[in-house]
């Protein structure tokens, strides 16, 4: 392995090679449609063990730990934030199953595969198989994205992953304290002292951090441009903290800390959380790198049959069975079981801790535990991969997915909304109208499209509307500022390119623009609401079009001077707006949508 002076690249070259590494590869997972951890872990592994251009221990030293300890921390904590009690209604009871009963009974399972089929000790298989309850919530909400489950399905995994992150982690602090008692001198009394007190102190300190945070920012006691710095510190020292006197229990503090702060309704805390998320990209991607590239030759080389036969009784038992049992006789239909079953992807947590413990039961004496830090990345590495390529079909065979088309959510029930909606419908695509406005939305129903009757920014949508299957939004009010209020506050969870609404009336006028980080994009030629539902008043229409090699887009320009272009799309299901400025790409098998005015009457019917 090289070192920091043979590779040629001091720490600060070093950090940012593995800044760039992770989100480029994050860049171009998206680009190419695939699973982000995927191409981190090829990175990693090509920087590191392969090229030995990166080699952490030697370039960060004794930071290296830490380092890692506090980015999974922050990760959990962000985890933490996305927990919110009213998103688990429908998934309460399958959740509570998974962490009771599936919990314990993955414990086991994982400790027995351990060591019948990887050959550990049982020491070393009892820690290492409470490190595997934990699926990852570093891995899983990526794949969410990807694979856009339905609501309960997703919260199922979401809600199971980071629970058990902190779990998994505990339990393994509990099988090392049985350990140690064994192997040492240590009594079970202390032992057992040092597990309580740890646990409570934990538990105190997520708590009393999050009834902190919540009380300084609703009273007003922390400026708002310093909530984020505050909100760090305090995650930090309640991780120090809990972490201090007892290891691997700072997880459960934070994860308890943002559970908490999710849940208390802080006006500030969409903009938190979003910062938060953008932290976790960034660190989700360093610690990847890292984990990867300080993979030595001689680990990976000691990866042979065995170590392939026990990621196979993991993936088809170990975790499958524990799962199905704590799941039986509930309410839950039996393709989400399967799903979840069959879904179990590690991430960062899992390699972290195993390497940690790894360590520490080398230290007390179990010599095969050194074999744990291999088997842990073979684990992430496995799972990783084939949950990133086989979750979306599993979920599309199990009839667990939204559409795989796109879902527009369109905002207010006018003549020109209504008619719009219709045609996508024609197109096959889900809609949606959603109204503040009951009478707004009768026409709607009348022509057989879904509502929604309420605020779109209301806690009662973000409870019933499942807006994975939905990922663009066009706002459409007769209300400017509402329109732009939409816009803006939902451009973060759709994406910018993906958010329009109407022109807004007197834009032209310096005293009513406004600036580009408000608002959405203009649609169509940029029509106002008013000038808009007058064309279909005056009889326009939305018609579809298809594009073929013998009916390209001249030839349909050609015969529709006057048609305003609204949207194309194409052979994969994807749908793209079109703006004043954008033009629709000319290709075969392709949609048009376009507004087209009315179409004279025929000659022998004028005649007559």
């Amino acid at each position: 392995m090289a070192t920091a002076e043979t590779a040629g690249l001091a720490p600060v070259l070093a950090f940012t090679l593995v800044g760039v590494l992770g989100v480029g590869s994050q860049w171009l997972a998206w680009r190419l449609r695939m699973p982000s951890i995927v191409l981190m872990l090829l990175a990693g592994l090509i920087v590191g063990p392969v090229l030995g251009l990166l080699d952490p221990a030697a370039q960060f030293g004794d930071m290296l730990r830490p380092m890692i300890g506090i980015a999974v921390a922050i990760i959990l904590f962000e985890g933490g934030l996305t927990l919110n009690f009213h998103s688990l209604r429908d998934a309460a009871v399958g959740v509570k199953r998974l962490v009771v009963f599936g919990a314990p009974l993955g414990w086991l399972a994982s400790a027995l595969t351990l060591h019948y089929v990887a050959g550990l000790s049982w020491a070393a298989s009892a820690v290492f198989g409470g490190i595997m309850i934990v699926t990852g919530p570093t891995v899983i909400a990526p794949l969410l994205r990807q694979a856009k489950l339905q609501k309960r399905s997703a919260a199922l995994l979401q809600w199971e992953a980071i629970v058990n992150d902190p779990v998994g982690a505990l339990a393994a602090v509990l099988a090392f304290e049985v350990v140690v008692v064994l192997e040492t001198a240590t009594s079970v009394g202390a032992a057992a002292q040092d597990l309580v007190i740890g646990i409570g102190l934990a538990t105190l300190l997520g708590v009393a951090g999050g009834w902190g945070i919540a009380r300084a920012f609703r009273r007003a006691y922390v400026p708002e441009f310093m909530k984020v710095p505050v909100l760090f510190v305090v995650l930090l020292a309640v991780f120090a903290l809990s972490d201090y006197v007892l290891h691997e229990s700072g997880l459960l503090a934070v994860t308890i800390m943002g559970i908490w702060i999710a849940n208390v309704q802080l006006p500030s805390y969409v903009e938190l959380r979003r910062f938060k998320e953008h932290a976790t990209v960034l660190l989700v991607s360093g610690v990847f790198i890292l984990l990867a590239a300080g993979m030595s030759r001689e680990a990976l080389a000691s990866l042979n049959l065995t170590a392939l036969f026990f990621v196979l009784a993991v993936v088809f038992i170990a975790r499958p069975l524990p799962v199905l049992a704590a799941l039986s006789f509930s309410d839950l239909p039996w393709r989400e079981r399967l799903l979840v079953a069959f879904t179990g992807p590690r991430g960062v947590v899992l390699v972290a801790v195993a390497g940690l413990f790894g360590e520490r039961l080398v230290e007390i004496g179990i010599s095969d535990a050194d074999r744990i830090a291999p088997l842990a990345f073979a684990l992430v590495a496995a799972t990783v991969v084939l949950h990133g390529f086989t979750l979306t079909p599993m979920a599309r065979l199990l009839g667990l997915t939204a559409s795989s088309k796109s879902g527009v959510l369109l905002l207010g029930g006018s003549r020109w909304s209504v008619a719009l909606a219709e045609a996508l419908k024609s197109m096959e695509l889900q809609v949606i109208i959603a109204d503040p406005n009951h009478a707004h939305l009768r026409r709607a129903r009348d022509a057989g499209v879904q509502t929604f009757f309420g605020d779109i920014l209301s806690k009662a949508a973000e409870e019933q509307l499942d807006l994975v299957a939905y990922d663009k939004l066009i706002c459409a009010t007769d209300n400017d500022a509402y329109n732009t209020l939409v816009a803006t506050d939902l451009a973060p969870e759709f994406g910018r390119e993906n958010v329009f609404q109407l022109k807004r009336m007197r834009e032209a006028s310096s005293r009513h623009a406004l600036p580009a980080t408000l608002g959405g994009q203009e649609i169509g030629d940029g029509r106002t609401y008013s000038e808009a539902n007058a064309l279909i008043a005056e009889g326009w229409k939305f018609r579809v079009t298809g594009l073929t090699e013998e009916f390209t887009l001249d030839q349909w320009r050609e015969m529709n001077p006057e048609a305003i272009l609204i949207a194309q799309l194409d052979k994969s299901g994807t749908l793209r707006f079109l703006g004043p400025e954008a033009e629709p790409k000319d290709a075969v098998n392709v949609e048009l949508l376009s507004l087209q005015p009315p179409r004279p009457a025929k000659a022998d019917t004028v005649a007559a």
